[in-house]
Parts: structure tokens; sequence; C-alpha cells
């Protein structure tokens, strides 16, 4: 099947890779020419492990391509993707100038029958808004091509979207004509050959389902990081208490690990966005505004443990950073709690030595001009000379270091893991004080 996919950001780029990757052809547009050069020539401007071969591969035979031609990508494919951000506005809402310019862009250059698809993360009520700006683009051609619009939201976990792509838990759809669904049933039939994967609704429903499940997900975090902080005032231990309340089956256990809150693209956005939502149809979803709220004051906990141990003032004092993707996997560090643990370290005096994996290059962009950041090219180059180490990004290297290395290179062997990646005897038995989330902690001496 002939697709196109308007717009190469993260969700454009995994679908329209993966939908060649199965044997379309794939036409994806950006307004941006060093990007689609870049794409053109096998490359790709984020991490996400697996994709890069992915793109490599299909760009090689032919079955993806990229360009900056709307026309071009207008005529192409019979389903055309919107996979356009929708960045926050002032007041929380999704911002849809781009999802209205993309659909524009296809009712002015459309020449027959088109499945017009949601991908983006939009408000309900988005497919309205796309249905009447092409039809209104058409119509202002003498024209009336027919043409669907389907919400398909993503669902797709940074870290781990080629694997989400071809192996999806659902692929939900919003469909209201015949047509359109038959032409994503066999869109979508190479990943349905195990069973069933589709569910099929309405496209307002299909649109509160995303945003939904992004609230819901969050929601899960900041209640665990909310008991996390209790416990530790009860002197009980959170990881025990995880255990035994994901052991129940109606609760399970994915999404209730405690840390120092979430961030990304999606939960802070989405959360906002439900709200903002409800607001404009004369509700407040308490639920959502408490799950911001913890989230925010989540950030700081690190922090707040860096000052219980060393004092309000910490100038002259350095601390090491690990980690600061906002999950691992990615190289994302938008909304990423290590940007707030930072800024606070760095506005109480201290300096900071920061490592990361793969995110160094985006950390250097958006940490330009901070002074008292220094970003190191490996987790112990980062130790040198500092007062303690903070985890933030839960990464694979991260879970079983040279205890001896830390309790050496730091001044004082303090680590504050805001991931709790260790068990607290453990890391005693070596001589380091541990501070985790909602866990048993060792406290030392003053500095």
């Amino acid at each position: 099947m002939k697709i196109t996919i308007i717009g190469t950001g993260y969700v454009g780029l995994v679908s329209g890779a993966c939908f060649a990757d199965l044997g379309n052809d794939v036409l994806c547009l950006d307004i941006d020419q060093r990007k689609v050069d870049m794409l053109q020539s096998g490359g790709i401007p984020i991490h996400e492990p697996g994709l890069e071969a992915v793109v490599k591969r299909n760009v090689a035979v032919g079955r993806l391509r990229f360009t900056t031609n709307p026309k071009a990508a207008a005529a192409f494919g019979t389903v055309q993707f919107l996979a356009v951000g929708t960045p926050p506005g002032e007041d929380g809402s999704a911002d849809l100038q781009y999802v209205v310019a993309a659909a524009r862009s296809i009712g002015r250059h459309l020449d027959g029958y088109r499945v017009i698809v949601d991908k983006s993360t939009v408000p309900v009520g988005t497919a309205d808004i796309v249905r009447a700006a092409v039809a209104e683009e058409i119509a202002a051609r003498g024209l009336s091509h027919p043409f669907s619009v389907v919400s398909n939201p993503e669902f797709l976990k940074e870290g781990a979207a080629v694997e989400d792509f071809m192996r999806p838990d659902r692929v939900v759809l919003g469909v209201d004509d015949d047509r359109a669904l038959r032409i994503m049933r066999t869109l979508y039939g190479p990943v349905q050959r195990n069973h069933e994967r589709l569910i099929v609704m309405d496209v307002r429903s299909a649109e509160l389902t995303k945003y939904a499940a992004n609230a819901m997900l969050a929601t899960r975090i900041s209640f665990m990081n909310e008991l996390a902080n209790l416990a530790e005032r009860l002197g009980a231990d959170i990881e025990q208490v995880r255990k035994g309340i994901g052991s129940d089956r109606r609760i399970g256990y994915d999404f209730l690990y405690p840390g120092a809150g979430f961030g990304g693209s999606c939960f802070p956005k989405d959360v906002q966005a439900l709200r903002r939502t409800a607001q404009q149809h004369g509700m407040e979803l308490a639920i959502l505004e408490a799950v911001h709220d913890v989230n925010e004051r989540q950030k700081h906990v690190p922090v707040d443990k860096v000052v219980a141990r060393f004092g309000e003032s910490l100038a002259g004092r350095r601390f090491a950073v690990w980690g600061l993707a906002f999950k691992p996997n990615t190289d994302d560090m938008r909304e990423a709690p290590s940007v707030v643990i930072i800024e606070a370290l760095l506005a109480r005096g201290a300096t900071v030595n920061a490592y990361d994996p793969v995110a160094l290059d985006v950390a250097r962009d958006l940490l330009k001009g901070r002074d008292g950041v220094t970003l190191c090219t490996s987790a112990r180059a980062a130790l040198q000379g500092c007062d303690a180490l903070l985890i933030v990004t839960e990464w694979k290297e991260f879970r079983s270091p040279d205890f001896d290395a830390i309790r050496t290179e730091l001044r004082h062997p303090v680590v504050i893991d805001g991931r709790n990646l260790y068990d607290p005897a453990l890391v005693a038995d070596f001589g380091i004080e541990y501070y985790p989330i909602g866990r048993a902690q060792s406290r030392g001496p003053a500095a």
C-alpha cells in the first residue's frame, strides 16, 4: 500500500519506517530540508533502539523515502497520516496549528480518495476540525473529492517503539465508514497474524482513549510516589509494598515504581491537555490536577534529600548526576526530572557533573548557558571531585556499578537514588550512605 506520513518526528519516523518494513511504499513529508537529507541518507535525528537499522534498510531498497514537497506527498499515499507535533499552549491545551496546516495541505493537493489518519495525540473533536479544513480546501478548488478521517492514536513507548509497533498490545481505530475501515484493516493486517489486535470504535472515543491511557499510567506513578514518601515517614519499605499490591491481578506490577517523577513528551503534556479539555466542557478533573502537582513536587525530592544531608546552602559543593534523559533508551529530555534537579542544585550555589549514555548532545543544547554544569563522558568521570551522587535515570549501566569506585571518587560516600536501583543493605556494606525513595536510608554525620 502507498502511505504518506506528514511529520518525521518521533511518531512519524517510527511509523513510517515500520510500515515500510512491512512491505508498504512510504513517503514521509517534513519541512526541514536538513532533516530530510539526513533521513534520505539513512541517518536518524533521535536515539531509538533498532530504528536506525529499519530506516537504513528500507531507504536502501526504496520503500522509504523523504520529501519536502507537499504536493507530491498528498498525491502519493492513499492513506495520509498526520504525525505532526501538538505542543502545549500557554493554558495547557494542545496546539493544533500544525495538525490543521497539514490537513489543509492535503486538501489543497489531493487528487482522489484519501484516508486521512490522525496519528498525533489530539483532543477529542480534532477529527471534525481536520474534516472541515480538508473540505474547505477542496471546495476552494471547485472540486468534490471524497475522503475519510480516522483516529489511530499511537501507543509507542520511547525506547521500545519499534517493538511496540511490530507487536502492539492493541491498534485503536476510530472510524465512521466501512471503506476507510477496510483499508485500515488491510494496512494493519501484518501485525494481526497471531490474534486480533484491532479495537474499532467511534472517532471521538478513539481520541479520548489515548489521553485516558496516558493519564491512567501517570496516575499510577504519582500515586506510588506519594505512597513512597509516606512509607519513608512510617518506616516502611515501598519496594515491599509494591510487590504486595502488584501481586493482585487487578492491579499488576506495571508503572508502580516510585522515583523522581515522570517526564517526556507525553505524560506531562497529555495530563494537562485532558484537564484543559474537561475545563472547556465545564468540568474539573481533580485527580489529574493532583497527579500533575504530585509529579512536580516529586522532581524536587532528590534535592530535598541533598539539603537534608548537606544543609540549605550548597555553595562550594559539587554533585554528580547520573542520567539526563527522562527514561532509559532515549535521548529525550523534554520535561525530564534531571533538568529540574540540576537547576535546583545550581540555585543553591552548587555545581554539577552530569553524565548520560546517549543524551549528552541534547543536554549540551538544553543546558547551554547554565554556568556550573560539566557534561562528562563516563559515569566514573562524573564522580570525580563530587560531594555526592544523584541517580536520576535508571540506565542499565547504572544497575551494577563499582561501589568501591563510588566510595573512593566521592568526597563523601553519599548516594541519593531517585530510581531505587540498589538494595540498601548491599550499599551499606560498601560504607556508602544511601538515600533511596521510600526505603530504608542510612544517615551519616553532618559534612
